[in-house]
């Protein structure tokens, strides 16, 4: 392992035994972010902790305001997972006592003296997700926990971070007891393909995401039929059939690359049966973002109650995804050179509008460093989401810092995807701000 990664676990070591020091006989209070990577970490220390027969309570939040600070018990262990980087000089005015956090994502402020923080960025940037952390710091605990090491992956999947879980896994992958499989990396590769390619948004196949005659059309140009009347699973198509179906793909939409298309699919067991980490992983969002951040929890936890209700929500998740995903088309954008801001308003929910803006920036549809800004309504505040094409070029993080340096508000992220909240009545001065930042970046550069 490198000199990098043992900084890393010196570190984790270190904070471990401090916190198996502070929380005997005290209880634990968990804040977790709301996404798959944040469930993921949850659902690890909840493990983790019921092994030591700990006493603890859990909120899991779309995001961590000073409010949420504010109220936190003082005297309790807090604890924060896949949040809490942006926020350390609220929680030091909060004045609560005994705080630690394992994250990855940026800090740009002052670490206090009461807060243990375990962060990636703290480490040359190291690409490991919080679950990837969380992991980590539980099986330092406890070796048992190694059993948990398939949740990680699902976090680092969730994060956008598969392509890293082979050289920066930090032996997490050996844990795990996954399957790889090199194939097509569209998602999920263990269902019919004729529902996969319905289904399909990331990459967005024009006429065929979710339109089933296109899906149809795009099967039978590629040679691909129906065996006793059902589709082969993705993953189990020849060498031949998956040459046919890129070649079918890439021809409805050119900017594809043949290497983008093909790589590692990683397998799981789950529920007794192997899955798409990658459908894991959507279902553990889908439920999040429809509120129902429980049952994200349970899935996580292999509850059968929670499998039946995740699908459902998956599937309703998967039509609004497409549907955001066809009116983009149609919505308000400014555009500039190596820029985009779609501002979607009321059009698209904020709770997809982050997934919206992912998939564009890997769509192919926008030249590479494109840096791509999307807008939703959430009550009387705006969503901001970020992402660059390509994770290339300008640093969105510091973009959104530095607009809203003017407006205020908090920034979260990372350098290639980041985001932010305003009140509505700050939506022209955010977007006049934005737009000015963004032509000065191009000037620099």
């Amino acid at each position: 392992m490198q000199e990098l990664n043992n900084k890393l676990h010196s570190e984790i070591s270190r904070v471990s035994k401090i916190f198996l020091e502070k929380i005997k006989d005290q209880d634990i209070q968990i804040i977790s972010h709301f996404d798959t990577d944040g469930i993921s970490s949850a659902a690890i220390m909840v493990s983790c902790l019921r092994k030591l027969d700990q006493k603890f309570n859990l909120k899991i939040i779309k995001n961590l305001t000073k409010k949420i600070i504010e109220n936190l018990s003082k005297t309790k262990i807090t604890l924060f997972l896949d949040l809490a980087s942006g926020s350390l000089e609220e929680i030091k005015q909060a004045k609560i006592e005994n705080v630690f956090i394992l994250d990855h994502h940026e800090i740009t402020q002052d670490i206090p003296e009461n807060i243990e923080i375990i962060n990636s960025e703290l480490y040359e940037k190291q690409k490991i997700s919080a679950s990837g952390i969380t992991y980590l710091f539980c099986r330092q605990i406890n070796e048992q926990n190694k059993e948990l090491a398939k949740l990680a992956i699902l976090g680092m999947v969730g994060d956008s971070l598969e392509k890293n879980i082979e050289h920066l896994n930090n032996g997490i992958l050996e844990d795990s007891d996954i399957q790889v499989k090199k194939g097509i990396m569209l998602y999920p590769s263990t269902r019919p393909l004729n529902k996969t390619l319905e289904f399909c948004s990331d990459p967005f196949i024009p006429g065929v995401s979710g339109d089933y005659l296109g899906v149809l059309n795009l099967l039978r140009e590629a040679g691909i039929k129906p065996e006793e009347g059902k589709y082969k699973n993705l993953i189990d198509l020849d060498d031949e059939e998956t040459e046919r179906l890129i070649t079918s793909i890439m021809l409805r939409n050119p900017k594809i690359k043949n290497k983008e298309l093909i790589g590692n699919v990683h397998l799981i067991k789950f529920f007794g049966k192997l899955e798409d980490v990658r459908e894991i992983s959507a279902k553990i969002n889908a439920c999040s973002r429809f509120g129902e951040s429980a049952t994200a929890l349970k899935l996580c936890l292999e509850f059968p109650s929670a499998k039946k209700r995740a699908e459902s929500i998956h599937a309703k998740y998967r039509q609004l995804l497409l549907s955001g995903l066809r009116d983009i088309e149609n919505l308000e954008k400014i555009q500039g050179e190596k820029f985009l801001i779609i501002n979607a308003r009321d059009k698209i929910k904020d709770t997809i509008i982050g997934t919206i803006t992912s998939i564009l920036s890997h769509s192919s549809i926008y030249s590479e460093e494109t840096t791509i800004v999307s807008l939703a309504y959430d009550k009387e505040r705006i969503k901001i989401s970020a992402r660059n094409v390509g994770n290339k070029g300008r640093n969105v993080r510091d973009i959104l810092q530095k607009v809203m340096s003017s407006i205020g508000g908090e920034v979260g992220g990372h350098e290639f995807a980041a985001g932010c909240m305003i009140d509505q009545t700050k939506e022209q001065d955010f977007l006049e701000l934005l737009q000015k930042t963004l032509e000065l970046q191009v000037v620099k550069i």
